[in-house]
């Protein structure tokens, strides 16, 4: 292969984000730096990072974060024992907190997370014997790391009809 000639090579100039072509390049710097941000930002991950961390405590086998069907989401999806659980995190300030689970979970979810279990369900083999839902609440003071955790577990989202 033949040595490139550095005359014939088009200078590249930098977009303001950097990183990229401003003639139609992709500027893959501000793009990757945009996702940092958006990852580590996003209201709830720390949340269900420490819902993640105590539920392995407590002998859950963890085989999904944030899983994905569509727009539908599940936050988590743990083995316990044999049953598989979906598993709901909320949290907020402890102000802002609407206390119980059935009020923090609204509707339009309940039936996002029904969608995506019913996704999810329909791909496994084989099939788990008993699904549960559980909700985490996790309430915490402004600027503060940690707060309080509240695990409810078998909340009532599927009816005893529920099939996949």
């Amino acid at each position: 292969m033949l040595p490139r000639n550095p005359a014939s090579r088009r200078p590249r100039r930098q977009s303001p984000e950097g990183g990229g072509d401003s003639e139609g390049g992709f500027p893959v710097a501000a793009v990757l730096d945009w996702l940092r941000r958006w990852l580590g930002r996003r209201p709830g991950a720390a949340g269900e990072r420490r819902a993640a961390r105590y539920l392995r405590r407590q002998g859950h086998r963890i085989l999904e974060r944030n899983w994905r069907h569509g727009k539908d989401e599940i936050d988590l999806i743990t083995l316990d024992s044999r049953v598989l659980v979906i598993v709901e995190v909320k949290s907020r300030a402890a102000e802002a907190l609407v206390p119980g689970y059935y009020a923090a979970v609204a509707p339009e979810k309940k039936q996002a997370l029904i969608r995506a279990a019913r996704a999810y369900l329909r791909r496994l083999q084989p099939k788990p014997v008993t699904i549960r839902y559980d909700v985490i609440e996790i309430s915490h003071q402004p600027g503060e790391r940690g707060g309080e955790l509240r695990h409810y577990e078998n909340v009532p989202l599927f009816s005893k009809r529920f099939r996949w």
